[in-house]
């Protein structure tokens, strides 16, 4: 759990949303998706709203879909599907969807997991875009994965106050043409 000493206040609070991509959990025991939604809102983002959908790219698809129609959702982070199995199918389920990836999110996550869990990084399929002026963030499903993803790199770049730069103070402009 988040320590209340780590509470913050961000400049522009955003409104998030949480997928949990598992076959087999429920929202008792979604670990990831609980701690994703106690640390964006102890950092004094709004949490929109937050779903569980089991494995499957079009089930996926549909409620990520549903969230970046929405232009009042400006972050969507899930958790879940992003590893090797037959049943991960977290990027073949989102990448088609993205306007624009973020190869330095994937990147930098697995620079950062490999002093935490060494080679097993390499599994990781983690990845970040946009999509329709929506960011989105896939992180694997385990509760450390989530904790290293929001503590390393989304803290910072979904905060406007972070210098040189963010992505929180870009989400005005990336409707631009």
């Amino acid at each position: 759990m988040v320590d209340a000493t780590d509470r913050k206040t961000v400049a522009r609070p955003l409104a998030c949303c949480v997928l949990t991509i598992s076959d087999s959990r429920t929202i008792d025991d979604d670990t990831s998706g609980s701690l994703l939604q106690e640390m964006l809102q102890n950092d004094g983002h709004t949490l929109v709203e937050r779903e569980i959908v089991k494995d499957d790219i079009y089930a996926v698809r549909a409620v990520v879909s549903r969230w970046v129609a929405d232009p009042d959702i400006e972050v969507i982070i899930s958790s879940g599907g992003t590893g090797f199995t037959g049943r991960d199918s977290t990027p073949e389920a989102l990448e088609p969807l993205l306007d624009k990836k973020i190869p330095g999110f994937g990147e930098l996550f697995r620079q950062i997991s490999y002093q935490e869990i060494g080679t097993s990084t390499v599994q990781s399929r983690a990845f970040g875009g946009m999509a329709n002026a929506t960011l989105l963030f896939a992180l694997p499903g385990s509760t450390g994965a989530c904790r290293t993803g929001w503590k390393k790199i989304l803290t910072t770049q979904l905060d406007a106050d972070h210098k040189p730069c963010n992505f929180a103070e870009l989400i005005p402009r990336f409707n631009e043409h």
